[in-house]
């Protein structure tokens, strides 16, 4: 299968599969059925079969699916059974978070580098790593091949910020910044806004008193 012909929408679910057939190991079970990650994720089993389907056979019928060759294989389609170098762009509070958090690690994700153009911030520590100059940015991401990148400064500082990152030869973002970015078409861009995931959810709730 082409990849260009593999919805987005259908990538986008893999890494929730991925993490659930985790969670599912680390609990010791080893076989589980399109049915059983349906009722876990809200997601028919149908569609499960669908999206699975367009990378291949994985499962038995009345047998289901072998956690741990499932796990392996998702790894290898999303390509996270490697370790891939993580740049971060800001270190804010926000940054400060997104470096403690332990969740990168066994997920094939690492992050090497953290930039800042505060001279207030550069050169001290955080977490394992020392804030470096964004001067530098250029040098380091093309120095070790870096694709991936995370944004975690203000809006106003976003575009800019996502431009140097793209002259550097980054080609996916995920950004935390309240901004849509102007990019290529080659760079992939996610966002991650918790305002609007709040907003989106405020529209399904009773108003109290105003």
């Amino acid at each position: 299968m082409n990849p260009l012909e593999i919805p987005e929408i259908v990538i986008k679910r893999l890494p929730l599969y991925l993490r659930t057939l985790k969670l599912m190991a680390d609990q010791g079970q080893t076989v589980t059925s399109s049915q059983e990650l349906g009722d876990k994720l809200r997601i028919s089993s149908t569609q499960i079969r669908k999206d699975l389907s367009y990378f291949g056979e994985f499962g038995k019928q009345g047998t289901g699916y072998d956690i741990g060759y499932l796990r392996d294989q998702l790894r290898k389609i999303l390509q996270v059974n490697r370790r891939w170098d993580v740049v971060l762009l800001g270190a804010g509070d926000l940054g400060h978070a997104i470096l403690r958090y332990s969740g990168f690690e066994d997920r094939g994700l690492s992050i090497t580098a953290v930039f800042d153009k505060d001279e207030q911030k550069i050169g001290r520590p955080i977490a394992k790593l020392k804030v470096l100059d964004i001067a530098t940015l250029h040098e380091v991401i093309q120095e070790h091949r870096i694709q991936i990148a995370i944004i975690a400064v203000p809006a106003s500082e976003a575009q800019e910020v996502a431009d140097a990152l793209v002259n550097a030869g980054i080609r996916a973002i995920l950004s935390y910044a309240p901004i849509t970015l102007s990019l290529p078409a080659h760079v992939r861009i996610h966002y991650i806004d918790p305002v609007i995931g709040l907003q989106s959810m405020t529209y399904h709730l009773n108003p109290g008193p105003l």
